[in-house]
């Protein structure tokens, strides 16, 4: 069998669909009572499946091999129906709900959506279809007994579980906030979009009812609704699983960004008493370098501590005060400028200076206030009048 080029689509669609529910299996095994687990894979093997089987190359595949004309509509439309479920069976164990009630509505779920796969395949057994229709199915046998309810039944099964998923994920985002809500208000107008889909092909059913011939509606302007379903259906999905994942990672690069002038300060003081291994930044995520970059900045903190000198520390606080700063702006300058000179003892004068015992470290809460405080004037100031500030603390 040759697959036609617009086939291609759906069968890559629907292969990777389905690779990622055979890698949640193993996890499905071992929580086996984990409901919402169970949904999401039930949901992910009903939309691989439909996307195989809605390929025109399988219709066209199915009728053939069978030798069932139209053997290919009752598969799509049962597993549509069971995707349809699934969806619904999704959201109503994601939503936060007393467990009891989850239950119930679940197992309801499960046997009307059961039971509407049951009865498009009897239905289909007891109608007939001697015309292959591949595109024009519904409007077609519209009027056939049997198979008009068949029809009525996968669109009503349909629009019924898009419309409450649509109405459960809009009311839901109101309750919660960020990529959740996102996604949410994605998922809610994606389901309705299915909805505007059913309704069309409803539409030309019961214009065939009613003899008149809406059949451009089946063939031509439904399928234009496809695309847009899947892709905000996808990313309805993706945005809460993928966005705490990105927040963090932005907030990590926002912080190591506003630790960056710390972080060149301090990147040169040895700290022969920690033991790290290196973390190249083009291979290792954005939060594990924040917190090894925390890390080496406090060690080398703690590595200064015997230097410091609380008269510099004093008279930063200080000059912090005069120029306008609150205290806590001020305390987190002083410590700031009292680091900076701990540096150069460090670097001048390896073993700890005589005559200043009483050594204070700084009461580091936070690295990216200090960081920020590095641009303070205070902390300029110092840096252009090292020498005579260090002189007059030793004179206080």
């Amino acid at each position: 069998m040759t697959s036609e080029p617009s086939s291609v689509g759906f069968y890559v669609y629907g292969i990777m669909l389905l690779l990622v529910c055979a890698m949640k299996l193993p996890a499905m095994v071992r929580r086996r009572h984990d409901m919402l687990l169970r949904a999401a894979c039930l949901l992910l093997f009903a939309a691989g499946c439909l996307m195989l089987f809605a390929a025109p190359a399988s219709i066209a595949a199915l009728n053939r091999l069978t030798g069932i004309t139209n053997f290919a509509a009752p598969v799509v439309y049962a597993t549509t129906t069971a995707f349809s479920g699934a969806s619904l069976l999704l959201i109503v164990n994601w939503r936060p709900a007393h467990p009891g009630q989850t239950r119930r509505v679940s197992r309801l779920c499960v046997t009307l959506y059961g039971l509407a796969i049951l009865a498009i395949a009897v239905l289909f057994w007891a109608g007939s279809t001697p015309t292959d229709q591949p595109t024009l199915f519904d409007a077609y046998y519209a009027t056939t007994p049997y198979i008009r309810e068949m029809i009525v039944i996968y669109l009503m099964a349909q629009g019924v579980a898009m419309m409450a998923a649509s109405t459960l994920c809009w009311r839901w985002s109101r309750e919660v906030h960020g990529s959740l809500r996102a996604g949410l208000r994605i998922l809610a107008p994606a389901y309705l979009v299915i909805v505007c889909y059913v309704a069309l092909r409803l539409t030309a059913v019961t214009a065939r009812w009613t003899g008149h011939n809406l059949d451009f509606l089946v063939d031509e302007v439904s399928p234009m609704l496809s695309a847009p379903a899947c892709v905000l259906g996808a990313l309805g999905f993706v945005v809460p699983l993928a966005g705490p994942r990105v927040a963090e990672t932005a907030r990590a690069v926002r912080q190591l960004r506003q630790l960056a002038p710390l972080w060149q300060a301090l990147q040169d003081i040895p700290t022969p008493s920690a033991v790290r291994a290196p973390l190249p930044w083009w291979r290792t995520p954005p939060a594990v370098l924040l917190t090894g970059r925390k890390t080496a900045l406090y060690d080398a903190i703690l590595t200064l501590a015997p230097y410091c000198d609380p008269a510099v520390r004093e008279a930063a606080f200080r000059t912090a005060v005069r120029n306008g700063d609150d205290e806590a702006r001020a305390a987190v300058t002083a410590d700031a400028a009292m680091v900076l000179v701990a540096r150069e003892r460090q670097r001048t004068t390896p073993e700890q200076l005589p005559g200043t015992p009483h050594t204070s470290a700084p009461r580091v809460q936070d690295l990216i206030p200090l960081s920020r405080s590095l641009a303070s004037p205070v902390v300029h100031h110092l840096r252009e009048h090292h020498g005579p500030l260090q002189k007059a603390t030793h004179h206080e």
